[in-house]
């Protein structure tokens, strides 16, 4: 695992590795962590830092996200980005305020008319289907009597007689519009009442927002990082296009910018999860940067840092390490490699792709890919460079008028000449994305026939000399 991002002066692709030594150090963290009761249990993000100083000592130094027991700079760890003191007044009024608004909110949610209503709308609710259902029931008998009476009665006593019977059908009638006034007299005030409510929510809910990107942004204007070549800039001015809330509250940019002060040199940086599961953070699982808040600013912070890894030296391919086949202005095609992912994954590890690279070598380009190949699978991936390419290259893998051939070398020797395997799969859950064969409680394979954009799961092989 790398941290690593793209030198906003040089170009330079940067990498500060997670090394072995790291890891030994974030575990003895872990231990005391552990052993501190006070201490993860709210379950958040820390980190070590090893470091060279300038007289040659390496040196640990530990952070964390966010507040550490309510507390933002605690003795030990490494303080907080300058700036944010000079909003704190601000900063705790206005926190006090979105209080406010998240408790109205919950109250307006919890309101008893909501309780009445939703009962009250079952028991109307119940109340026409058994009237409808009994009405149902004297319209066959009517029916009945009508067609006996047609047959059995003349004149004016047929004419009497089919006359009460539509009576009985208005007089039904009749009760079927009385039940919906009545209904309508009981809900109309606790409809009115909570759609009066759902409207404040949905004020509420506005000035909350409206509050909190107010916040953010001040942050973001004072919020101050430093490099490795002695660099300073506030957040807003290095992506004045917005950053996701959070964005410098984190465990690696407040390690990162610390040393950077101190003259040292980032060595290893290592960040893990401690404290209850949440999403897909588990506790003493090691994370690389988050994807939206930290990685973007990574190449920033890494510039002028003289790290060595053992990664590749891509800084200076054009693709950063993929091989280009064709390119022009709407698409490009790629030879995708063999364990590299096609778009990244849901989980912050798992962020490395093709269209992560090219989106990185190509910061103003909205690309998308058109198609996706297995992350084991290497071959042709099609990316598209501006939405109008996206919409026309998604067309043609809907309509299938692109043509598409699988190889795979295989082990073994397959005694006929021709034909189609079709055993029964499953996704095995211990092996994402991989599909097994088994004998009970897996799907039978057939023929695909569905579009590009959702393939079954389980398809049968053809194979042919």
């Amino acid at each position: 695992m790398v941290y690593e991002g793209r030198c906003p002066q040089t170009g330079a692709w940067l990498r500060l590795p997670r090394t072995p030594a790291a890891e030994t150090v974030a575990r003895a963290l872990m231990a005391t962590l552990a052993q501190s009761p006070d201490q993860g249990h709210e379950g958040k993000m820390y980190g070590i830092l090893l470091a060279e100083t300038v007289a040659g000592e390496v040196v640990t130094l530990k952070g964390f996200s966010g507040q550490l027991n309510g507390q933002s700079t605690v003795e030990g760890w490494v303080p907080l980005l300058p700036g944010r003191a000079q909003i704190a007044l601000a900063e705790a009024e206005t926190l006090a305020h979105l209080d406010r608004i998240t408790a109205e909110i919950l109250q307006l949610q919890a309101l008893p008319e909501r309780q009445q209503l939703a009962q009250q709308q079952q028991a109307y609710g119940e109340k026409r289907r058994s009237l409808a259902a009994l009405h149902r029931q004297h319209k066959q008998v009517r029916q009945q009597q009508r067609a006996d009476f047609n047959d059995t009665l003349q004149g004016e006593a047929l004419a009497a007689a089919l006359t009460a019977l539509d009576r009985q059908s208005q007089q039904e009638g009749g009760q079927r519009r009385r039940l919906k006034q009545e209904q309508d007299q009981v809900l109309t005030p606790l409809q009115a009442q909570c759609e009066q409510a759902d409207q404040r929510i949905r004020e509420l809910k506005r000035q909350r927002q409206s509050q909190s990107r107010q916040l953010q942004t001040q942050m973001h204007g004072v919020y101050r990082l430093t490099n490795f070549t002695g660099a300073s800039m506030t957040l807003e001015e290095l992506l004045p296009q917005g950053l996701p809330t959070g964005t410098g509250d984190c465990a690696a940019p407040k390690l990162l910018h610390y040393a950077a002060t101190q003259g040292w040199q980032p060595l290893s940086l290592a960040e893990f999860w401690w404290g209850p599961p949440q999403g897909d953070k588990h506790p003493g699982q090691f994370y690389g940067p988050c994807r939206d808040r930290c990685q973007p600013i990574m190449g920033f912070l890494l510039s002028g840092a003289t790290v060595s890894s053992s990664a590749p030296d891509l800084s200076q391919h054009p693709s950063m390490g993929l091989d280009i086949l064709y390119a022009d202005e709407a698409l490009i095609a790629v030879d995708k490699p063999a364990g590299l992912l096609s778009v990244p994954g849901r989980t912050s590890d798992r962020q490395d792709s093709v269209l992560s690279r090219l989106r990185c070598q190509y910061p103003d380009e909205p690309i998308q890919a058109g198609h996706r190949l297995d992350q084991a699978t290497s071959g042709v991936l099609v990316l598209a460079r501006h939405s109008a390419a996206h919409r026309h290259l998604n067309e043609q893998f809907q309509q299938r008028r692109v043509v598409k051939q699988y190889e795979a070398i295989c082990m073994g020797t397959v005694s006929p000449e021709a034909g189609t395997i079709a055993l029964p799969l499953w996704g095995d859950p211990s092996d994402r994305p991989r599909q097994a064969s088994i004998s009970n409680g897996a799907n039978p394979a057939t023929p695909t026939t569905a579009s590009s954009s959702r393939l079954p799961t389980t398809a049968a092989s053809s194979f042919a000399p």
